[in-house]
């Protein structure tokens, strides 16, 4: 029964000091779904026996059938915590009365998928990793974390899969112990390399009660504050001087009666977290799971288990009787609850320190200071994270959370995409919002208004907003956007898509439009040759991409796909021999370049953002100067433009000295530069790492002669030229595979990996088990099929997980037609409609 009503949920999203707004994430396969199930649960809209089997927050059919999360799902739950609950609550955490309201998002652990995590990191302030307790810290848990601390976003942490230390792995509690620790530390690890200094110290501890021990598909979890409570009154200590024995080096002697540092030897000396809190469960399960009901229900009276039973349950046996006995001892949502409310910020805590990251404007503007103070009353700033498709095919909501102000229905608001630049009209909408709803899982409920603090879904701006968006009051018109957000993988795998059927084409030019919107990564685009391109993370994410693509956005019309293509990246390894020269068509202007390769290590720092063109230019200065050694004055004033896409890893830099007009022919040379860095001049692909030298230009007097018309054409000409001449290089995209597997299946693993022209970097045993953990670099090229043909090498014993990690240089010539880039080039300029060979030199410039 669900324990309470919309209009309630609405009461309490006023008082932003009892909201918390939160994101599970973790690895694939880790638990997310079933301990979400937990918290559903206890709010009462499934009911507990279905807990862990339900997977509420898997919405599709699809990811019912799959077992794995694909889109990341809000909900909302109302909770009322007693005052004996709240007793604990640390003096620093406001609060406001006993009712809680969580915004919870359950997000993908697919690394496929990782773009639907960060939409919903943006929009929450807290997150709940899930590690599996036998798996340990992975590849994603890894990747999750890092974006979760990149947003500021307070992490607490709940090791899963408990019941298969006992059930499964039979470990002895000082075994389960290290294991534990081990998966603390490592998740500490990468807390501690990322943390900023804004967040404070974000690393958890049990003893803190920071970090949960669960099995959410029985859904039974504690903290150590659940045993300390029991053993407090026992033994006549303070609560929080008990949590301290709990975990580390306490050993305690039930014959002697002493706490010591150390094992003593003694046969009844055990550490005190084996003895209090991992033994008891093991007895209790272990009798449930023999039938034992003589040795079972007496410790059952003692922990005061028996009476909350209920009549029915007395007859069950086996496994059944072991989930109820265990969710009824130590529920799921108690533990899981405390922990959010305790140790994950309120949204009037969090945008105190997260506004800065956020706001894009003067961090002491009325709007910066609005999502600071977190004013319902004050400018209305929301940020739109994601798109959801609803029920009634081809509409969206745009789903997001309300960082300052009130959103409500009717209200008429400026919709701000993200190329929009404050004082001009690009990208932006004026509209109403039709509904504002609130979104529950598989379905919205209508709502009036949804004060800040709150996430939020709205009907009616799905034709305004392609992917994200910032949106504001109507008469707000200096508000600037909210920050982008920032992927940790990127479109690599592409295929080209086709109807069977040509009547079915506007069909599909429509259905790759929602397909864009419906996921934050997917990119469509029209080549020139009139391929419609899909472009997605890896296999899976296209996979699913395209079945939706089919049956969802075309209403089922047939497509043709192709074989999955690979995008390249095109650079330089040295630098121009001369510097190349070109005139522009009326003879008139001349403009002298020179490609050169950029430091190592600063394309990287671009596509990062430590490097961009919003930065201060000083500041920017200094940091090129300080890493890179440039000149100041060179990194703070000389660069011109960054592209492909004014964002992109490659720059244009001034080193003239007393140029007549120069300025003039910026406007037309950034033009020139964005064309020439988004199709580079051996395939047609994106341009990386090339920075490129303006020497010298002579312009004629008259600003007739030096328009658009004469400078753009002739600068592409003479950037294609300098890069022709500098070492043209291909780079291709590069996964880190992180695989596990048990010893014997070594050799199957590195058979396929040399096999794929992969590189196997590390190889670690994972202590106490016979699994190894084993981290490979794969191009992307070799990557289709992988996942099979290593399946068959090892007998299925092999686990593969592939992230992008970064771009590798091809070390042949690709001007070489039978070198290895030479082939690969002609192939893509076959594939798009071009010269089979890259045209000479003497195409592009006029003269050395």
């Amino acid at each position: 029964m669900v324990k309470f009503t919309i209009d309630e949920l609405r009461k309490q999203m006023d008082h932003n000091k009892n909201i918390r707004n939160m994101s599970v994430i973790a690895h694939v396969d880790h638990g997310k779904s079933t301990l979400t199930d937990s918290l559903v649960a206890a709010a009462g809209i499934i009911a507990q026996e279905n807990a862990g089997d339900a997977r509420l927050t898997d919405t599709r059919q699809d990811e019912q059938d799959r077992c794995i999360t694909i889109k990341s799902t809000g909900i909302s739950l109302f909770y009322t915590v007693s005052d004996e609950d709240l007793a604990r609550l640390p003096k620093d955490v406001p609060r406001d009365g006993n009712n809680y309201l969580i915004n919870l998002i359950d997000s993908p652990g697919h690394v496929d998928f990782s773009s639907e995590v960060t939409a919903a990191l943006r929009i929450t302030d807290g997150a709940l990793v899930v590690v599996d307790c036998v798996e340990g810290v992975c590849v994603q848990t890894e990747t999750v974390l890092r974006q979760a601390l990149g947003e500021r976003i307070k992490p607490v942490m709940t090791v899963n899969k408990l019941d298969r230390c006992f059930l499964e792995l039979m470990l002895d509690g000082e075994e389960a112990y290290q294991n534990f620790c081990r998966v603390i530390e490592n998740a500490n690890v990468i807390m501690a390399t990322y943390t900023d200094e804004a967040l404070g110290d974000v690393q958890v501890a049990p003893e803190k009660g920071t970090v949960c021990f669960s099995a959410g598909l029985h859904n039974w979890a504690f903290t150590l504050t659940v045993f300390a409570k029991m053993y407090a009154a026992k033994f006549g200590i303070d609560q929080d001087a008990m949590m301290g024995k709990l975990w580390g080096d306490n050993f305690f002697d039930p014959k002697e009666r002493k706490w010591t540092k150390k094992n003593t030897g003694s046969k009844t000396c055990m550490r005190a977290f084996v003895q209090f809190c991992y033994e008891p469960i093991r007895r209790v399960i272990d009798a449930a799971m023999n039938d034992n009901k003589d040795k079972l229900w007496p410790m059952l009276e003692k922990l005061q288990v028996k009476d909350r039973l209920k009549p029915a349950d007395l007859d069950l046996m086996g496994k059944p009787l072991m989930k109820r006995i265990m969710q009824t001892w130590l529920p799921a949502d108690v533990a899981l609850l405390e922990m959010i409310i305790y140790h994950l910020p309120s949204p009037a805590t969090a945008q105190k320190y997260r506004a800065d990251t956020l706001y894009e404007g003067p961090l002491d503007d009325a709007y910066a200071n609005a999502i600071r103070e977190c004013d319902a009353n004050g400018p209305l700033m929301l940020y739109v994270s994601k798109m959801i498709p609803t029920a009634d095919k081809g509409r969206f909501l745009a789903f997001g959370r309300v960082f300052s102000g009130t959103v409500q229905t009717g209200q008429k608001v400026r919709i701000m995409g993200p190329n929009y630049v404050p004082g001009e009209k690009k990208d932006l909408y004026i509209k109403s919002i039709q509904r504002t709803v609130l979104c529950m899982g598989r379905r919205q409920d209508a709502i009036d208004n949804v004060p800040c603090g709150n996430t939020v879904a709205m009907v009616g701006l799905d034709q305004f907003i392609q992917k994200n968006a910032t949106i504001t009051g109507e008469k707000d018109v200096d508000a600037h956007t909210i920050k982008a957000m920032k992927f940790s993988v990127s479109p690599v795998v592409r295929v080209a898509v086709e109807c069977k059927n040509s009547q079915d084409l506007p069909k599909l030019v429509e259905g790759l439009k929602r397909l864009s919107k419906s996921d934050p990564m997917v990119q469509c685009q029209i080549e020139e040759t009139g391929e419609h391109i899909v472009a997605g993370a890896g296999e899976l994410h296209l996979e699913i991409c395209l079945k939706d693509l089919q049956e969802d956005f075309m209403g089922g019309a047939e497509i043709r796909i192709s074989d999955p293509v690979v995008s390249f990246r095109e650079t330089v390894n040295g630098t121009s021999d001369h510097i190349c020269m070109s005139k522009s068509p009326n003879k008139h202007n001349r403009l002298y370049f020179q490609a050169v390769a950029m430091d190592e290590g600063l394309a990287e720092a671009i596509d990062n953002g430590e490097v961009t063109p919003r930065d201060d230019p000083k500041t920017r200065g200094r940091f090129l100067a300080d890493k890179y050694g440039w000149d100041k004055d060179l990194g703070a004033k000389k660069i011109w433009c960054f592209g492909p896409d004014t964002t992109g890893p490659n720059l244009i830099v001034d080193m003239c000295k007393g140029v007549q007009y120069l300025n003039e022919i910026k406007d037309s040379c950034v033009a020139a530069f964005q064309w020439a860095t988004k199709e580079g001049v051996l395939a047609e692909e994106n341009m990386r790492g090339i920075k490129f030298e303006i020497h010298d230009v002579v312009l004629h007097t008259d600003a007739i002669h030096r328009g658009g018309g004469q400078i753009i054409p002739t600068c592409r000409r003479v950037l294609y030229a300098s890069a022709l001449t500098a070492e043209p290089r291909l780079l291709e995209p590069v996964y880190l595979v992180e695989i596990q597997a048990p010893e014997q299946a070594l050799g199957g693993i590195y058979s396929t990996v040399t096999q794929k022209r992969g590189m196997v970097i590390e190889e670690t045993q994972r202590p106490g088990t016979p699994i190894y953990n084993i981290k490979a670099y794969l191009p992307v090229m070799e990557s289709f099929g992988f996942t099979g043909t290593l399946r068959a090498a090892t007998s299925g014993q092999a686990f593969p997980q592939c992230v992008f990690d970064h771009w590798d240089m091809l070390n042949s010539d690709p001007l070489n037609p039978d070198s290895q880039s030479g082939k690969l080039v002609k192939d893509i300029r076959k594939r798009k409609g071009s010269k089979e060979n890259v045209p000479p030199l003497n195409e592009y410039e006029d003269k050395l």
